[in-house]
């Protein structure tokens, strides 16, 4: 029997085959992670922000929680990546100076171009998004993306 995560990669897969499609998510997908992370890192938090203390973060570990369940290894994969993003997040909200609005504005931002990029790489590719039939394959992409490298680098998921 097939593990779940292995279904909903093949799934997530079938509407992802064309070439130029593949490489526009290489770099929309990771795009869109970070940029909506910035989103809710800009929102005011009830305790001082931080690192680890921003909606950001919170979000973060509800979706650690649902790779988790599907993956040890994607977990752990999310764990680290996940914690780059907010660090770099963190860097940029100081650059600014803890001008949350600005990092707002940089964030959503790039969250327009990186979906414009997405839709575009769907039209090429002639397939919904995946996330259309089901809303999980929201976090199924960054998995998708994720898997390849583990296969690469010779790691089971």
């Amino acid at each position: 029997m097939a593990k779940a995560i292995d279904s909903l990669l093949e799934k997530y897969g079938e509407s992802h085959q064309n070439g130029i499609n593949k490489f526009i998510h290489w770099i929309c997908v990771p795009s869109i992670m970070f940029s909506l992370l910035g989103l809710l890192y800009a929102i005011p938090f009830p305790v001082e922000r931080g690192l680890f203390t921003n909606w950001a973060a919170v979000l973060l570990l509800a979706a650690l929680v649902y790779y988790l369940r599907l993956s040890v290894p994607m977990f752990l994969g999310f764990v680290v990546i996940g914690g780059l993003m907010l660090y770099g997040i963190d860097a940029i909200y100081e650059m600014t100076i803890g001008d949350a609005g600005m990092l707002a504005i940089i964030s959503l931002t790039i969250f327009v171009i990186a979906w414009i990029g997405q839709f575009i790489g769907h039209k090429i590719e002639g397939k919904k998004p995946s996330f259309l039939e089901d809303v999980q394959f929201l976090l199924i992409g960054p998995a998708w993306l994720l898997h390849f490298i583990f296969k690469k680098v010779g790691i089971a998921y």
